[in-house]
Order: C-alpha cells, then structure tokens, then sequence
C-alpha cells in the first residue's frame, strides 16, 4: 500500500468514523475513539466488505466513504454490545 492510498484510508476513515458516531449516537466512544474506530472500520471496509460486494456506487469518494461507514458502523456496533457486557 503506498503514502497515497493509506493517506486515502485515513482521510475516508476519519469522515466515516464522524458519520457513524453521528448515526450511533448514546453511550460513545467520544470523538477521538469513534474517529479511530471509523479508520479501522475503513480498513474492515477496504478488505473484507468492498471485494465481496461489487455494487458501483457513484463517485470513487463517495464510494470509499459509504463502504468504510458500513465498516465503522459494524465495528461500532460489536464495540458497545461488549462495552455494556
């Protein structure tokens, strides 16, 4: 992975992670953890969700920032089931 596309995964992870802390809004990370979440969410998003669904969804941006919300939403989600356990 070159400086571009990781520059690429961390500007959409960020974006991402705002949107789902947003979205998942009670009982948070805080800013901070949900925008880390968001990056990983990306990553969740890049490797896992994006090669399996081959749906075009508009501009490459949107796209990216679309599939890694998926990602952080879902990382979100199995985040706060185990912080409340």
């Amino acid at each position: 992975m070159g400086g571009e596309s990781l520059l690429v995964f961390l500007i959409v992870g960020i974006i991402a992670g705002w949107l789902a802390g947003l979205i998942m809004s009670g009982g948070g990370f805080g800013l901070i953890g949900d925008l880390v979440v968001g990056v990983i969410g990306a990553f969740i998003a890049g490797y896992l969700i994006q090669p399996h669904l081959h749906i075009d969804l508009g501009n490459m941006w949107i796209n990216n920032i679309l599939y890694a919300l998926i990602g952080a939403l879902i990382l979100l989600f199995v985040l706060r089931l185990f912080k409340r356990a």
